[in-house]
């Protein structure tokens, strides 16, 4: 057996291949406001939130001018990004239909409040924030008993627009 890996362990990037570079940078960095780290010419970019060397990588080395995988196939499910806090999740969302992108869900998950949509590659985004440990629902054994209920993300919004 495995020993468990130490609570500090995070995952540190996702690295995603897209069709069109410049498409992909304006949805990361022009919607979703994570700023350009690095550019590798025409072919790849990596951008972060806060100063980190790379939260995601794009490039289109084995990608330029594709197209999305085919519904039912493997690969990428979603890709997540927690924000700190209600406020800041609102504006996210705020700027995202404000670029005309549709939500394809949104969902309350008793541990966050989430909502998904597809980048221009098709591949899923999650945006969400987490609440805090001690407020995650629980069972009367007390194991985690995450749900999928309704999501007021009108109340988001509101709560985003009144922050900034």
């Amino acid at each position: 057996m495995t020993s468990p890996l130490p609570p500090e362990t995070r995952v540190g990037h996702v690295h995603l291949k897209v069709a069109d570079l410049d498409r992909a940078i304006a949805f990361y960095s022009g919607v979703l406001g994570f700023e350009v780290t690095q550019r590798y010419g025409p072919q790849a970019a990596f951008l972060s939130a806060g100063g980190y060397h790379h939260h995601i990588g794009l490039n289109t080395w084995e990608s330029a001018g594709s197209r999305a995988p085919a519904p039912g196939t493997t690969g990428l499910y979603h890709v997540a990004f927690v924000f700190p806090d209600r406020a800041s999740l609102g504006q996210a969302i705020d700027r995202v239909l404000a670029a005309g992108i549709a939500l394809d869900g949104a969902a309350d998950h008793g541990v966050s409040e989430a909502v998904y949509l597809r980048d221009p590659d098709g591949n899923g985004v999650e945006l969400y924030r987490d609440r805090a440990p001690e407020d995650w629902p629980r069972d009367g054994e007390g194991n985690l008993a995450m749900m999928n209920a309704r999501l007021d993300v009108a109340a988001l919004l509101a709560e985003g627009r009144a922050a900034g």
